[in-house]
């Protein structure tokens, strides 16, 4: 009988490893989502510093009664461009939205909510992402709703578009205003 060389055994060893590990993950309860660790928790604080020109954002913002939703952007971040004519029409609806800038210089933020309008009732600026990192942002756009009382219910990242908006941020920002309509 011929010697198998255990070196023979490794590449359908991590074959098999990967399996594994995707079938696991093709499982869980949300393959998609980004768990959050502040899910049921008071909000973080907005940064000190604001955009020249627009409202600044304060952390009494963030707990008026209502829901509110704080939208982590950048000028330089194509899903955030996509995502802009949705928080116009969110803010148009009455919808409170603080908006957090991040990673971006200010001129060209400032300019930006200049071209496209301001969907924020406040914003806040970033420009190191200390406080995103405080919120637990990975990357641009992602939107958290918090309740009238500024706890943190849901996160979601990327555009507010497409599917996956209409699947899972729309039943939460729902499920959100009817607790609070209770």
């Amino acid at each position: 009988m011929a010697k198998v060389s255990p070196l023979m055994m490794a590449p359908p060893l991590i074959f098999a490893a990967f399996v594994g590990l995707a079938f696991v993950g093709m499982y869980r309860d949300d393959p998609e989502g980004l768990p959050s660790q502040l899910m049921g928790q008071a909000a973080p604080g907005v940064p000190e510093r604001a955009l020249s020109g627009f409202p600044k954002a304060t952390d009494a913002m963030l707990a008026t009664g209502e829901v509110t939703l704080v939208n982590f952007w950048a000028s330089w971040c194509p899903p955030c461009r996509a995502e802009h004519p949705k928080l116009m029409e969110m803010s148009a609806q009455g919808m409170n939205i603080v908006g957090i800038n991040f990673k971006d210089t200010e001129r060209a933020a400032t300019t930006y909510l200049v071209n496209d309008d301001n969907p924020f009732a406040g914003v806040g600026f970033d420009p190191q992402g200390r406080t995103a990192i405080d919120w637990g942002v990975t990357a641009p756009p992602e939107t958290f709703i918090l309740d009238g009382d500024g706890t943190v219910l849901f996160r979601f990242a990327g555009p507010l578009v497409g599917s996956d908006y209409e699947q899972r941020f729309v039943p939460a920002l729902e499920e959100a205003q009817a607790q609070l309509a209770r």
